[in-house]
């Protein structure tokens, strides 16, 4: 692509350059650099404690140290079976520091998952602590040999919990965090390239059995610099709401390691609660709250919330997932601050486009590629085909931050790269301004009657209905049109009944006939992935299920 091809540059915010330096480092010395710039500043706050940068560097020091002594170094793997805790950012760069490489496992994992991951991985060594039943589930792996270590965090070393910390012995293949910390720091780390791969962060759960994207150094670390290039460090530390979880991508990379490298503190917090981050808000004077859509939509909805003081925040975002247009207004109608969608993917570590902080907003965009970034919009059926403005097609994407492969997968890898880019899988197009927008995912397309239907496109105008507090679209079979649109709705409380008839007239102005939804279920719940988003992958099971259930009676009937 020649320079003039990036049209977002014309509508960049001043003082900020597309071709700035993009710097790659081992990560361990992203900390050592915020450890001198910072030192006395808080870090990390957690119950009734806070670590400063200088603390939390001689507890990630102290961990290093202990993991080298149990023959943990270059090569080796690390899991992390951990919840928002101090243990998770201590362990993570402790790994780093040590030479090795972290293995990031979600504790809503079912046990066949762990056992997947633990085994591609090469994962030999398991930390994790004593809450939400947690140390049962790593001891469990340990019985059946699928570990040959346990490291368990105690809980009650941060102050009192809601609930209690589970009990733990110490044993020959089990270790106590605090053991861990005995070690002293040697005086030489291990050398450790910006080419090592960092971590191997599990995707694609949604599309068949996770496979871990092989993120280095220099993936990392180039994420943390566009997003420094692109929303200048402020006078006044920031006070960021860590309740994104720090084993998913967006928690660890575009908040975690993105706030660390700029000074400011992180207020780790192990669950989303309503009420505890308006405390954290009104209370505690949180400058920064970034979260994903099931958040806003749950805030937005709580009872009394126009009532509520936000006045502390400075900036909030979103990410993990689209954000519905209505959403974001009716946050902004709340609370008086805009609320910004950007995207990413685990791929790319997971920085890529996001809109401006102080730039034209426009309603559902995702915003525009950050510095150092090149985002391409692409034939469906053809990648190496660039499209023009304004033309749907597939997003594909090439900069320093993207991932390196996925691990133990060379055809797989192979698949998702063309002329150097790789392919996201994600519809949209990029309009005049450089502004992109998000149509779908390719692989959630419905084809209806040879008319495209994106399920995206269904979702947004049904969060226009005033009723609606959350709502997920599939594709389903039609006898007629070969596929048609289902819609999955949670009404708001005290909503009254919903029909498929009336959500039909509603929508009959703002979806085309080929987009109506054809089916209508009303849920209590709609299930969420590990991190918050909502997930298709138990619905569109659900269906295929009844599909074939239905399939077979037909068949049986037949036989009679």
């Amino acid at each position: 692509m020649s320079r003039h091809a990036r049209t977002w540059e014309k509508s960049y915010p001043p003082g900020v350059r597309w071709d700035a330096r993009i710097a790659t480092t081992p990560l361990q010395e992203l900390l050592d650099a915020s450890l001198v710039a910072y030192g006395e500043r808080p870090a990390f706050s957690y119950r009734e404690r806070t670590l400063s940068y200088r603390a939390f560097g001689d507890y990630a020091a102290r961990a290093a140290a202990g993991f080298i002594r149990l023959g943990i170094g270059r090569g080796s793997a690390v899991a992390l079976l951990l919840p928002n805790t101090p243990y998770h950012p201590i362990s993570f760069f402790a790994t780093l520091r040590a030479g090795g490489r972290v293995v990031h496992l979600s504790p809503l994992d079912a046990e066949r998952e762990l056992i997947h991951k633990l085994d591609d991985s090469g994962a030999r060594t398991l930390v994790t602590t004593n809450l939400f039943g947690l140390t049962s589930k790593a001891l469990r792996l340990l019985a059946d040999g699928h570990v040959d270590r346990v490291i368990v965090g105690d809980d009650a070393a941060w102050g009192p919990a809601p609930t209690p910390p589970d009990a733990f012995a110490e044993g020959a293949n089990v270790i106590a965090f605090e053991t861990l910390l005995d070690a002293t720091p040697p005086s030489h780390w291990p050398d450790v390239s910006r080419d090592d791969i960092a971590l191997l962060q599990y995707t694609g759960a949604t599309t068949g059995v996770p496979k871990a994207a092989m993120l280095t150094h220099a993936n990392l670390t180039a994420a943390v610099s566009s997003y420094r290039e692109w929303v200048r460090v402020g006078a006044t530390p920031d006070r960021v709401i860590m309740v994104l979880p720090l084993f998913h991508i967006y928690g660890l990379s575009s908040v975690m390691l993105r706030h660390l490298a700029c000074g400011n503190e992180l207020m780790l917090r192990p669950r989303f609660d309503v009420e505890a981050v308006l405390h954290d808000i009104e209370v505690e004077r949180a400058t920064s709250f970034p979260g994903v859509p099931t958040m806003w939509i749950a805030l937005i909805n709580h009872p009394g919330i126009e009532a509520r003081d936000f006045s502390s925040l400075r900036l909030v975002a979103s990410g993990g997932a689209p954000l519905p247009v209505e959403v974001a207004e009716r946050f902004k109608r709340i609370t008086g601050l805009s609320l910004p969608s950007g995207w990413g993917m685990t791929e790319t570590s997971p920085t890529g486009i996001s809109p401006p902080a102080n730039g034209m907003l426009k309603p559902g965009t995702i915003g525009m590629p950050l510095p150092g970034i090149t985002v391409e919009v692409v034939a469906v059926d053809d990648p190496r085909r660039v499209l023009g403005v304004g033309e749907i097609g597939e997003l594909r994407i090439k900069g320093l931050n993207v991932m390196k492969g996925y691990w133990n997968r060379t055809e797989e890898t192979a698949a998702v790269f063309v002329d150097g880019f790789f392919l996201t899988g994600d519809v949209g197009y990029m309009d005049e301004d450089g502004y992109f927008f998000l149509v779908d995912r390719k692989k959630d397309l419905i084809i209806s009657g040879g008319f495209n239907v994106y399920p995206a496109v269904v979702e947004n105008a049904i969060y226009e209905h005033p009723d609606v507090e959350e709502a997920l679209v599939i594709g389903v079979p039609d006898a007629y049109r070969g596929e048609a649109a289902k819609a999955f709705v949670r009404l708001k409380r005290g909503a009254p009944e919903l029909t498929l008839e009336a959500l039909r007239a509603f929508l009959s102005d703002k979806l085309g006939r080929h987009e109506l939804p054809a089916a209508l279920e009303i849920r209590t719940s709609l299930p969420q992935t590990s991190v918050g988003k909502l997930s298709k992958r138990d619905l569109i099971q659900e269906e295929r299920q009844k599909s074939s259930t239905d399939r077979q009676a037909v068949h049986t009937f037949g036989r009679s």
